[in-house]
């Protein structure tokens, strides 16, 4: 899989020392911090690559950029405004330039509704004439390469790959500046994954719109991004260009990530495997020393 090219651009979306705190259930307990410190930024036309396992705050941060999420400190910046605290009628004015592909298409689309329903009612919602939508709906349907005829069926009539780019239309519907995409394609297939990933390059290229992917998979975000950050634990543990952090990483958790990606030959699965064994029996031995020294 080849990196995309870095470029210097300006921001569009801007987080700053971004804290998110849940109550506890616990009477007087304190609160759960999964988010500490965090400060990322997306250029116009880039796509930041937010990688960590499941539980290191991966997805809370792209629902707190959507509002989703409790922003207890710091600052969620989109085109300059702060929108860390904006209300629901905010939020729907964002909606026209801020959307979300999740991560499985089935349960994000409602399965009683024809697709071309599905891809106008966010079209219809912001007041656009319904001559005008079902243009809008043909022309998204080619854009995410599927055809005309399936404006009339409904979503369980579609494999997963399919479905996801349903998905995708409908987060392109409004013509958004920014899509998170959280996970979009985990639950697809090696080879339907790179179809779908292919899919959001030559979006972008088309429209030049920005993306913050989230994913598990180090090669799934250097085959899409610009830039990476890695998440352990609610902090962002190492940042930087996406050829540098994904091949040649410093920090000790991302090379353990870097090691637990999937590879299509046997025999390299298997070393990365013995691999990740020594470095996690290295690291927990170094733990065990620095615990006796202190």
């Amino acid at each position: 899989m080849s990196t995309v090219e870095v470029r210097e651009i300006a921001p569009l979306l801007t987080v700053e020392n971004l804290i998110v705190e849940y109550p506890s259930k616990r009477f007087r307990a304190k609160p759960f911090r999964a988010l500490t410190d965090i400060n990322i930024s997306i250029g116009q036309g880039e796509t930041l690559g937010l990688v960590g396992e499941s539980g290191s705050g991966k997805t809370t941060l792209g629902r707190a950029v959507l509002g989703l999420a409790p922003v207890t400190g710091g600052k969620v910046i989109f085109e300059g405004r702060d929108i860390s605290h904006a209300t629901r009628k905010q939020r729907r004015i964002l909606s026209r330039d801020l959307q979300v592909v999740f991560q499985d298409p089935y349960t994000s689309l409602n399965p009683a509704l024809e697709i071309g329903d599905i891809l106008a009612e966010p079209l219809g919602v912001q007041g656009m004439e319904q001559a005008a939508a079902k243009r809008r709906v043909k022309e998204l349907l080619d854009q995410v390469r599927l055809p005309s005829d399936a404006i009339h069926r409904l979503p369980r009539e579609f494999s997963g790959g399919q479905r996801q780019r349903v998905a995708i239309a409908r987060a392109l519907a409004l013509s958004p500046k920014l899509i998170v995409c959280d996970e979009p394609v985990s639950a697809l297939d090696l080879s339907t994954q790179a179809r779908v990933l292919d899919l959001f390059l030559q979006i972008q290229k088309d429209t030049g719109v920005s993306y913050l992917f989230v994913s598990h998979d180090l090669d799934v975000v250097r085959h899409i991004s610009h830039r990476v950050a890695v998440m352990y634990r609610g902090e962002i543990v190492e940042q930087g260009p996406a050829e540098v952090v994904t091949r040649d990483p410093e920090h000790p958790y991302t090379q353990r990530l870097l090691l637990a990606s999937p590879v299509p030959d046997p025999d390299r699965q298997e070393q990365r495997r013995a691999d990740r064994h020594r470095l996690m029996e290295s690291q927990r031995h170094q733990h065990e020393q620095a615990g006796a020294v202190a």
